[in-house]
């Protein structure tokens, strides 16, 4: 495919859809939340660690042993996820296990998940 079967050769602007488009439009500070929300999302250690908690609530110390890592590292990265929402925690006396903050996260990561297995299979076929 060449590159000018990706660009529009004209100049007809449809102002019924521009209109009714500028009309929706969200406040800027929200895109900008969105954008810092997709952001945390562009570290792989931090996706490792949305799949394992994904499958179940683990201990940090666990969460060390399964992606190799100590656990000022696993720490740091719980910390960037706590901040933006995705994971929670809880503490059981000396240990702090941590989950997906809710369904909603859960939602967005299993989604993503399935869309990268999909273009994989267009890419196959």
């Amino acid at each position: 495919m060449s590159k000018s079967e990706y660009t529009c050769n004209c100049s007809t602007v449809h102002h019924d859809v521009v209109d009714e488009i500028k009309e929706k439009m969200l406040d800027s500070e929200k895109y900008t939340k969105a954008a810092e929300f997709f952001k945390v999302f562009g570290d792989v250690t931090r996706i490792k660690i949305l799949w394992a908690l994904d499958q179940k609530e683990m201990c940090v110390c666990d969460l060390c042993d399964v992606l190799d890592m100590s656990k000022s590292a696993i720490s740091h990265q719980l910390g960037s996820l706590r901040d933006k929402h995705l994971v929670k925690y809880r503490k059981d006396g000396k240990s702090v296990f941590y989950s997906l903050d809710d369904n909603h996260v859960r939602a967005i990561f299993e989604t993503g998940l399935e869309h990268i297995g999909h273009i994989n299979k267009k890419l196959e076929d």
